[in-house]
């Protein structure tokens, strides 16, 4: 697939639909002479059937054919998948893999290839899927060329949800580029849905899904409603069963935000829940709040708490940072300060 000049321009036209319905910054006025110009960009490389291109230069990339270390089996421990001519292959029945990075609104871009030799019909041929969400939402992944199936499961279809607007796939073997505009739902304090996900889908440059609304997460049976989840969440590529391959993969998170975010394997997390304090004296604790993420109490307030690694964890509302030593045995907490000059607490409970 090419990047023409009319796809990017596309993807900015894309991009600025799904933006939450954004109006124009009150903060500048029109033509503002002070107004700070757009970082500068390196574009990507069209890539061919025989050689991957090149992520722009702001772009976190995936997998580039070296190594799976940006990946991760479901859980967080090492996945099964393989490396296989500079491509990660599906093992079936090794299950789902996921990013261990977790990512909000963003620009995904993704190539895949079915099995060259054709087995099976339907949904048995060269199925897998692109999720959002942490296994969530998914772009269905599948050989579509000259093979029916249902219309909402084929190549490129929001699965059980959308169609794609055209059949853009190319024969089996060969290597396909989906772009992908995601933007991720939002929740309220509460958990009570406030907007929606959309998507926006391109099949080798063809434009097959304008900015949708999901219902809730995709299923096979059924319409699940939306249930509270954080804004950020991994990457993850489905296991049917059939060896899909894919290379690569590069995101770009939109909106900017300040700090990384990863998602940790439950059972580090668990271990560092507890209290902690000094010479046997309470000051704070640590405990897991019901979309799954670490709380810290500070002060008396519960704080939200997302991974910037596997020890070091910030919030969002408030400058308050951790960071977990000996294996959750101490705790440093700072808030709005170097961690020179951090409070030191070890831990008291379980």
């Amino acid at each position: 697939m090419k990047v023409t000049p009319s796809l990017c321009a596309a993807l900015l036209v894309v991009t600025s639909a799904t933006a939450l319905r954004a109006e124009p910054d009150p903060r500048w006025l029109g033509h503002d002479r002070e107004r700070p110009m757009a970082p500068v960009v390196t574009p990507a490389t069209p890539s061919t059937q025989e050689q991957p291109g090149k992520a722009p230069s702001d772009a976190t990339v995936l997998f580039d054919g070296k190594d799976l270390s940006a990946w991760a089996a479901m859980d967080g421990t090492p996945t099964k998948w393989v490396m296989k001519d500079g491509a990660m292959e599906c093992v079936p029945g090794s299950g789902y893999i996921r990013t261990l990075q977790a990512f909000g609104d963003c620009q995904l871009h993704i190539e895949w290839a079915a099995p060259a030799k054709v087995e099976g019909d339907s949904q048995g041929r060269g199925n897998s899927g692109v999720f959002f969400g942490m296994g969530r939402y998914e772009v269905q992944v599948l050989d579509s060329y000259e093979s029916k199936t249902y219309a909402d499961g084929a190549a490129a279809s929001v699965y059980n949800q959308y169609p794609p607007l055209a059949n853009a796939t190319l024969p089996p073997g060969s290597w396909q580029t989906y772009d992908i505009i995601w933007t991720a739902p939002r929740f309220d304090d509460a958990g009570a849905l406030v907007s929606k996900a959309r998507l926006t889908v391109f099949h080798n440059g063809v434009l097959v899904q304008n900015n949708v609304e999901l219902t809730g997460p995709t299923a096979w049976i059924g319409r699940p409603p939306y249930s509270a989840h954080p804004l950020r969440l991994p990457l993850a590529l489905q296991d049917h069963g059939n060896p899909v391959r894919y290379r690569n993969v590069w995101v770009r998170e939109l909106g900017q935000p300040r700090h990384k975010e990863f998602t940790l394997p439950e059972a580090l997390l668990a271990s560092y829940v507890g209290e902690y304090g000094q010479n046997g004296k309470p000051h704070g604790k640590v405990s897991r709040l019901p979309n799954g993420l670490l709380a810290v109490t500070v002060g008396g307030v519960e704080l939200e708490m997302h991974a910037a690694s596997p020890t070091h964890f910030y919030a969002l509302t408030t400058d308050v940072q951790v960071e977990f030593s000996e294996g959750g045995k101490k705790l440093a907490v700072t808030v709005g300060e170097e961690f020179s000059r951090a409070m030191r607490w070890e831990r008291i409970s379980p």
